[in-house]
């Protein structure tokens, strides 16, 4: 059985965010495989807690890949201030043909086509992947999962941290389908009375009220902020209101897209013409439009440069999903050349963090040692890029812990999912299984 296989067969998707199915990559062939180990969102440590603690895991997955794609070499990116990180990687790394490279402190380095750019030289073509460029990517806990995976391990089991108003910050191992609420619990418990969940990060992350929301595959944290926070008021601001806003009050001066990651990589990313779409409603929606196509979402723009506090990455999501309704392509240039001041205008961390108000809540959050066991999993039946996967139990089953229990339709995009733990099937429908821990 090959890598790809053995790593279909443990459910491996994207750890970092993306949640792409892990096996279909590793078809692929690459002449280098990256590691992403950047973790540019604010209050965030699980990345830097994993290749403190599992470095060998790390690179002995990426040995796995190498060998499975036909690369050449292998590059871990992480960033110079996490020294811990750095020296235990580098250490894991003595004698393989795997070397670490240091990144900046800068929001988001761990942008794919910042990554690839940084590490190879090489430019992903607009609407494209790293493998493109013959590059494969993966975060760090990818690597830790694939290795996992080839000892016929399945993914059962995330690393998070979370982080924000709780009374201990703590990066923490749980069992696919633990609520936040448990999380939570296990960081101190909550530091405000009118607690907003965000997921996966204060710039690029989802934000709810309800902390019953399971823990998923691609989930990478849970930051908690007071209602009152002013980054909270504007993600609860509704759509509607942030579209009048930026209507009456964008004066086109183009900070948003000076500062924008993908423009400064030379990419056709403008989110200051998009912003016209807000005002020209009748004609020229189509062609605004397309200057958001390459659009990353990465919240610089909305979060960070806009003077006005204005809503420019919320208006590019609107126009990426208009040209996907529409089934529009983009038909832009298709060669990138840096800008002449890329170097020069990238956003410190600190910077970001000063920005967003967080520079309180910017703290460690050290590894939990203790095991979390809840009394019951919440378990999505779409945790990765593609389908959802249908159920392969019904309740009142009594499952292993490894156990398969949803698995995608038949050629259909999408990865197999595991018991975390053994227990019984208490519920079943089409979006989740709930399982009572035996």
């Amino acid at each position: 059985m090959n890598l790809a296989e053995e790593v279909r067969l443990a459910g491996v998707v994207g750890a970092g965010g993306g949640g792409f199915p892990t096996h279909v990559k590793l078809n692929a062939k690459a002449e280098t495989v990256i590691a992403n180990g950047a973790e540019c969102e604010p209050l965030l440590h699980k990345d830097a807690v994993i290749m403190e603690e599992s470095a060998a895991e790390v690179v002995r997955g990426m040995q796995l890949a190498i060998e499975a794609v036909g690369a050449k070499e292998g590059v871990i990116g992480i960033k110079g201030k996490k020294k811990r990180a750095v020296e235990a990687v580098a250490a894991a790394c003595q004698g393989r043909n795997i070397r670490v490279q240091l990144l900046g402190d800068y929001y988001p380095a761990g942008d794919e086509f910042d990554l690839v750019y940084s590490v190879t030289g090489k430019l992903i073509p607009p609407g494209g992947i790293p493998l493109d460029v013959g590059v494969l990517v993966n975060n760090v806990e990818t690597f830790v999962n694939i290795a996992a995976a080839h000892d016929g391990q399945p993914l059962t089991h995330k690393m998070l941290t979370i982080a924000g108003a709780v009374k201990s910050p703590a990066t923490l191992k749980v069992p696919l389908g633990t609520t936040f609420r448990e999380c939570i619990q296990h960081a101190g418990g909550l530091a405000t009375d009118d607690p907003v969940l965000v997921i996966g990060g204060l710039m690029m992350g989802r934000h709810t009220d309800d902390l019953d929301t399971p823990v998923t595959k691609t989930s990478t944290g849970g930051v908690i902020l007071p209602r009152t926070h002013h980054v909270i008021e504007r993600k609860l601001k509704p759509s509607r209101a942030q579209a009048s806003i930026g209507k009456s009050a964008c004066d086109q001066c183009r900070y948003c897209t000076e500062y924008c990651p993908r423009y400064l990589l030379g990419y056709s990313v403008e989110p200051h013409q998009v912003m016209r779409t807000l005002a020209f409603t009748g004609t020229g929606a189509d062609y605004y439009n397309q200057w958001a196509a390459l659009c990353c979402a990465c919240g610089l723009c909305t979060l960070y440069a806009c003077p006005e506090e204005l809503f420019p990455k919320e208006a590019c999501d609107d126009a990426k999903a208009v040209m996907r309704a529409k089934q529009i392509k983009w038909t832009g240039p298709m060669h990138p050349k840096p800008h002449a001041m890329a170097d020069g205008r990238h956003v410190p961390i600190q910077m970001l963090a000063k920005k967003l108000h967080v520079l309180d809540y910017d703290l460690p959050a050290p590894l939990l040692e203790e095991a979390i066991a809840p009394g019951r999993l919440i378990l999505p039946l779409k945790q990765s890029a593609g389908t959802a996967c249908l159920p392969k139990v019904k309740i009142g089953d009594r499952v292993s812990a490894g156990q398969v229990i949803g698995e995608p339709a038949p050629n259909a995009l999408g990865a197999l999912l595991h018991a975390p733990v053994a227990g019984v099937v208490n519920g079943v429908n089409a979006q989740q299984i709930i399982l009572e821990i035996s």
